[in-house]
Protein backbone atom coordinates (compact mmCIF):
# COMPACT_ATOMS: atom_id res chain seq x y z
CA UNK A 1 0.00 0.00 0.00
CA UNK A 2 1.52 3.23 -0.98
CA UNK A 3 2.66 5.93 1.74
CA UNK A 4 0.03 8.62 2.22
CA UNK A 5 1.06 11.91 1.03
CA UNK A 6 2.43 14.82 3.30
CA UNK A 7 0.76 18.06 3.76
CA UNK A 8 3.59 20.31 5.39
CA UNK A 9 2.37 23.72 7.05
CA UNK A 10 5.42 26.29 7.19
CA UNK A 11 8.34 25.83 4.57
CA UNK A 12 11.10 27.38 6.88
CA UNK A 13 14.50 25.30 8.49
CA UNK A 14 12.61 22.64 9.66
CA UNK A 15 9.36 22.53 7.42
CA UNK A 16 11.42 23.22 4.43
CA UNK A 17 13.55 20.60 5.84
CA UNK A 18 10.85 17.92 5.76
CA UNK A 19 9.91 18.36 2.63
CA UNK A 20 13.28 18.12 0.96
CA UNK A 21 13.89 15.12 2.78
CA UNK A 22 10.80 13.17 2.37
CA UNK A 23 10.52 14.47 -1.45
CA UNK A 24 14.60 12.97 -1.75
CA UNK A 25 12.48 9.44 0.15
CA UNK A 26 10.05 9.39 -2.31
CA UNK A 27 6.98 10.31 -0.59
CA UNK A 28 4.68 12.96 -2.48
CA UNK A 29 4.80 15.96 -0.41
CA UNK A 30 2.20 19.13 -0.78
CA UNK A 31 3.12 22.22 1.08
CA UNK A 32 1.72 25.72 2.06
CA UNK A 33 3.90 28.64 3.85
CA UNK A 34 2.30 32.42 3.41
CA UNK A 35 5.84 33.48 2.62
CA UNK A 36 5.98 33.69 -0.92
CA UNK A 37 9.62 32.95 -1.28
CA UNK A 38 9.75 30.12 0.71
CA UNK A 39 7.06 28.78 -1.67
CA UNK A 40 9.20 29.41 -4.44
CA UNK A 41 12.14 27.51 -3.07
CA UNK A 42 10.43 24.74 -2.08
CA UNK A 43 8.61 24.24 -5.38
CA UNK A 44 11.93 24.19 -6.52
CA UNK A 45 12.44 21.35 -4.52
CA UNK A 46 9.90 18.82 -5.68
CA UNK A 47 7.25 19.99 -3.23
CA UNK A 48 3.48 20.56 -4.50
CA UNK A 49 2.47 23.82 -3.39
CA UNK A 50 -1.54 23.75 -2.89
CA UNK A 51 -3.71 24.97 -0.32
CA UNK A 52 -5.42 21.75 -0.19
CA UNK A 53 -4.32 19.04 2.24
CA UNK A 54 -3.98 15.11 2.82
CA UNK A 55 -2.75 12.29 4.39
CA UNK A 56 -0.49 13.35 7.30
CA UNK A 57 -0.31 17.26 7.88
CA UNK A 58 2.20 18.70 9.31
CA UNK A 59 2.25 21.81 10.94
CA UNK A 60 5.79 23.28 11.02
CA UNK A 61 4.88 26.81 12.27
CA UNK A 62 5.99 29.04 15.20
CA UNK A 63 4.74 28.24 18.41
CA UNK A 64 1.93 31.18 18.52
CA UNK A 65 0.95 30.38 15.21
CA UNK A 66 0.09 26.64 16.06
CA UNK A 67 -3.67 27.17 16.71
CA UNK A 68 -4.55 29.23 13.29
CA UNK A 69 -1.82 27.44 11.29
CA UNK A 70 -4.79 25.63 9.01
CA UNK A 71 -6.51 28.78 8.74
CA UNK A 72 -7.72 29.35 4.85
CA UNK A 73 -6.55 25.80 4.01
CA UNK A 74 -8.17 22.58 2.76
CA UNK A 75 -7.27 19.50 5.18
CA UNK A 76 -8.76 16.49 4.27
CA UNK A 77 -11.42 15.21 7.02
CA UNK A 78 -9.49 11.94 7.01
CA UNK A 79 -6.11 13.50 7.33
CA UNK A 80 -3.96 12.59 10.36
CA UNK A 81 -2.52 16.08 11.67
CA UNK A 82 0.97 16.35 13.68
CA UNK A 83 3.07 19.04 14.55
CA UNK A 84 7.07 20.11 15.12
CA UNK A 85 6.79 22.05 18.21
CA UNK A 86 9.09 22.25 20.66
CA UNK A 87 6.84 22.00 23.74
CA UNK A 88 3.79 19.82 23.58
CA UNK A 89 1.69 19.76 26.04
CA UNK A 90 0.14 23.71 24.98
CA UNK A 91 -0.41 22.42 21.19
CA UNK A 92 -2.47 19.10 22.89
CA UNK A 93 -4.73 21.64 24.15
CA UNK A 94 -5.26 23.34 21.24
CA UNK A 95 -4.47 22.15 18.19
CA UNK A 96 -5.49 18.11 19.42
CA UNK A 97 -8.76 19.79 20.96
CA UNK A 98 -9.90 20.87 17.56
CA UNK A 99 -8.42 17.80 15.73
CA UNK A 100 -9.25 15.65 17.99
CA UNK A 101 -8.17 11.66 17.68
CA UNK A 102 -7.00 12.82 14.43
CA UNK A 103 -3.85 14.76 16.05
CA UNK A 104 -0.62 13.47 16.99
CA UNK A 105 2.12 15.58 18.38
CA UNK A 106 5.76 15.29 17.49
CA UNK A 107 8.88 16.96 18.24
CA UNK A 108 12.33 16.46 16.02
CA UNK A 109 15.22 17.16 17.97
CA UNK A 110 17.32 18.49 15.80
CA UNK A 111 17.60 22.16 14.36
CA UNK A 112 20.08 25.74 14.41
CA UNK A 113 20.11 28.97 15.17
CA UNK A 114 19.22 29.85 12.11
CA UNK A 115 16.18 30.22 10.46
CA UNK A 116 13.75 30.53 7.31
CA UNK A 117 13.62 28.60 4.56
CA UNK A 118 17.81 29.92 2.96
CA UNK A 119 18.27 27.20 6.40
CA UNK A 120 17.33 24.33 4.60
CA UNK A 121 18.89 21.07 4.92
CA UNK A 122 17.73 17.98 3.53
CA UNK A 123 19.99 16.25 6.09
CA UNK A 124 19.00 17.86 9.25
CA UNK A 125 16.55 15.04 10.50
CA UNK A 126 19.39 12.41 9.61
CA UNK A 127 20.22 10.44 12.77
CA UNK A 128 18.03 12.57 15.16
CA UNK A 129 15.97 11.87 17.80
CA UNK A 130 12.37 12.25 16.82
CA UNK A 131 9.28 12.32 19.52
CA UNK A 132 6.08 11.05 18.11
CA UNK A 133 3.36 11.62 21.60
CA UNK A 134 1.38 8.64 22.58
CA UNK A 135 -1.66 9.57 24.56
CA UNK A 136 -4.07 7.25 26.23
CA UNK A 137 -6.68 7.73 23.20
CA UNK A 138 -4.35 8.33 20.39
CA UNK A 139 -5.23 5.92 17.75
CA UNK A 140 -2.41 3.52 16.73
CA UNK A 141 -2.91 3.92 13.15
CA UNK A 142 -2.19 7.41 13.12
CA UNK A 143 0.64 7.27 15.56
CA UNK A 144 2.60 4.76 13.47
CA UNK A 145 1.45 7.34 10.57
CA UNK A 146 3.36 10.01 12.05
CA UNK A 147 6.35 7.79 13.07
CA UNK A 148 6.74 6.50 9.42
CA UNK A 149 7.14 10.32 8.56
CA UNK A 150 10.02 10.91 11.16
CA UNK A 151 12.16 7.56 9.97
CA UNK A 152 11.40 8.73 6.27
CA UNK A 153 13.14 11.93 6.82
CA UNK A 154 16.00 9.86 8.51
CA UNK A 155 15.12 10.31 12.12
CA UNK A 156 14.90 7.97 14.88
CA UNK A 157 11.55 7.60 16.63
CA UNK A 158 10.99 8.28 20.66
CA UNK A 159 7.73 7.47 21.86
CA UNK A 160 6.43 9.47 24.64
CA UNK A 161 3.61 11.53 26.14
CA UNK A 162 3.31 14.78 25.93
CA UNK A 163 3.67 15.72 29.67
CA UNK A 164 6.57 13.54 29.46
CA UNK A 165 8.30 15.04 26.51
CA UNK A 166 7.90 18.46 27.74
CA UNK A 167 9.60 17.70 31.75
CA UNK A 168 12.22 15.98 29.73
CA UNK A 169 13.21 19.07 26.98
CA UNK A 170 12.65 21.51 29.88
CA UNK A 171 15.90 19.83 30.84
CA UNK A 172 18.04 19.14 27.86
CA UNK A 173 16.97 22.02 25.71
CA UNK A 174 15.16 24.73 27.59
CA UNK A 175 17.30 25.31 30.35
CA UNK A 176 20.49 25.26 27.95
CA UNK A 177 18.60 28.14 26.28
CA UNK A 178 18.65 30.04 29.50
CA UNK A 179 21.43 29.45 30.46
CA UNK A 180 23.48 30.20 26.83
CA UNK A 181 21.44 34.05 27.85
CA UNK A 182 22.97 34.07 31.02
CA UNK A 183 26.38 33.45 30.22
CA UNK A 184 26.43 35.74 26.98
CA UNK A 185 24.78 38.69 29.74
CA UNK A 186 27.30 37.95 32.21
CA UNK A 187 30.31 37.64 29.70
CA UNK A 188 29.00 41.10 28.17
CA UNK A 189 28.53 42.61 31.96
CA UNK A 190 32.75 41.49 31.84
CA UNK A 191 33.87 43.78 29.41
CA UNK A 192 35.21 44.20 25.80
CA UNK A 193 38.55 42.36 26.82
CA UNK A 194 36.55 39.13 27.87
CA UNK A 195 34.64 39.23 24.92
CA UNK A 196 37.86 39.80 22.65
CA UNK A 197 39.11 36.86 24.41
CA UNK A 198 35.97 34.28 24.36
CA UNK A 199 36.93 31.07 22.45
CA UNK A 200 35.66 27.66 22.29
CA UNK A 201 33.87 27.25 25.60
CA UNK A 202 32.21 30.70 25.17
CA UNK A 203 30.92 29.71 21.72
CA UNK A 204 29.46 26.47 22.52
CA UNK A 205 28.19 27.78 25.77
CA UNK A 206 26.75 30.30 23.81
CA UNK A 207 25.81 29.20 20.28
CA UNK A 208 21.84 28.01 20.92
CA UNK A 209 21.28 31.82 22.29
CA UNK A 210 21.66 32.91 18.57
CA UNK A 211 18.63 31.86 17.50
CA UNK A 212 15.30 33.98 17.37
CA UNK A 213 14.51 36.01 20.59
CA UNK A 214 11.06 35.08 20.12
CA UNK A 215 11.43 31.67 19.37
CA UNK A 216 13.20 31.09 22.34
CA UNK A 217 10.54 33.28 24.65
CA UNK A 218 7.57 31.10 22.95
CA UNK A 219 9.48 27.76 23.96
CA UNK A 220 10.39 28.61 27.52
CA UNK A 221 6.87 30.58 28.23
CA UNK A 222 5.11 27.69 27.05
CA UNK A 223 6.86 25.25 29.06
CA UNK A 224 6.94 27.31 32.18
CA UNK A 225 6.24 24.84 35.11
CA UNK A 226 8.94 22.10 33.81
CA UNK A 227 11.95 24.88 32.83
CA UNK A 228 11.24 26.54 36.45
CA UNK A 229 11.73 22.81 37.97
CA UNK A 230 14.75 21.92 35.63
CA UNK A 231 16.41 25.30 36.50
CA UNK A 232 16.01 25.21 40.14
CA UNK A 233 17.96 21.73 39.77
CA UNK A 234 20.53 23.24 37.88
CA UNK A 235 20.99 26.06 40.42
CA UNK A 236 20.93 23.25 43.19
CA UNK A 237 24.13 21.90 41.43
CA UNK A 238 26.08 24.88 40.99
CA UNK A 239 25.58 25.42 45.18
CA UNK A 240 27.66 22.71 45.03
CA UNK A 241 31.56 22.17 46.37
CA UNK A 242 32.68 22.90 42.90
CA UNK A 243 34.66 19.75 43.00
CA UNK A 244 32.29 17.68 43.27
CA UNK A 245 30.46 18.91 40.75
CA UNK A 246 32.62 19.09 38.28
CA UNK A 247 33.54 15.38 38.99
CA UNK A 248 30.03 14.73 38.50
CA UNK A 249 29.13 16.13 35.34
CA UNK A 250 31.89 15.23 33.47
CA UNK A 251 30.67 11.92 34.65
CA UNK A 252 27.41 12.14 32.89
CA UNK A 253 28.85 13.78 30.06
CA UNK A 254 31.21 11.14 29.38
CA UNK A 255 29.58 7.86 30.12
CA UNK A 256 29.67 5.83 27.38
CA UNK A 257 26.77 3.15 26.96
CA UNK A 258 26.36 0.19 24.20
CA UNK A 259 23.10 -0.23 22.59
CA UNK A 260 20.88 -3.74 22.80
CA UNK A 261 18.44 -4.28 19.70
CA UNK A 262 14.98 -4.40 20.41
CA UNK A 263 11.82 -5.79 18.74
CA UNK A 264 8.85 -3.95 20.33
CA UNK A 265 4.93 -4.95 19.67
CA UNK A 266 2.72 -2.21 18.53
CA UNK A 267 1.59 -1.83 21.78
CA UNK A 268 0.83 1.46 23.90
CA UNK A 269 2.78 0.37 27.16
CA UNK A 270 5.90 -1.29 25.56
CA UNK A 271 6.21 1.62 23.15
CA UNK A 272 6.60 3.90 26.02
CA UNK A 273 8.51 1.75 27.69
CA UNK A 274 10.85 1.91 25.42
CA UNK A 275 10.87 5.48 25.07
CA UNK A 276 11.30 5.69 28.85
CA UNK A 277 13.99 3.30 28.82
CA UNK A 278 16.08 5.92 26.32
CA UNK A 279 15.64 4.03 23.25
CA UNK A 280 14.43 4.61 19.94
CA UNK A 281 12.60 3.16 16.85
CA UNK A 282 14.11 2.59 13.93
CA UNK A 283 12.27 0.70 11.43
CA UNK A 284 8.75 -0.89 11.03
CA UNK A 285 7.33 -4.12 10.51
CA UNK A 286 3.94 -5.65 10.27
CA UNK A 287 3.24 -6.26 13.48
CA UNK A 288 6.07 -4.73 15.41
CA UNK A 289 8.70 -1.96 15.58
CA UNK A 290 12.78 -2.39 15.44
CA UNK A 291 15.02 -0.75 17.25
CA UNK A 292 17.16 -0.24 20.15
CA UNK A 293 17.90 0.73 24.08
CA UNK A 294 20.66 1.54 25.94
CA UNK A 295 22.41 -1.14 27.20
CA UNK A 296 23.45 -0.55 31.22
CA UNK A 297 25.94 -3.56 31.37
Amino acid sequence: MPAPPVGVVGLGQLGGSLAAALVAAGRPVQGWDVDAAARDAAAARGVEITRALSGVVVLAVPLPAMATALDGLTVDPGATVTDLGSVKRPVLETVGATAGSRFVGGHPMCGTERSGHAAVDPDLFSGARWAVCLEPDTELPRWLRVAEVALDAGAAVVPTTAAEHDDAVAAISHVPHLLAAALAAAAGQAGPLALALAAGSFRDGTRVIGSDPGFVRAMVTGNAGPTAAALARVQEQLARPWTDLVADGHAVATRQHGRRDVRVPLERAALLALGRAGGAITRRRAAFVEGWVPDQA
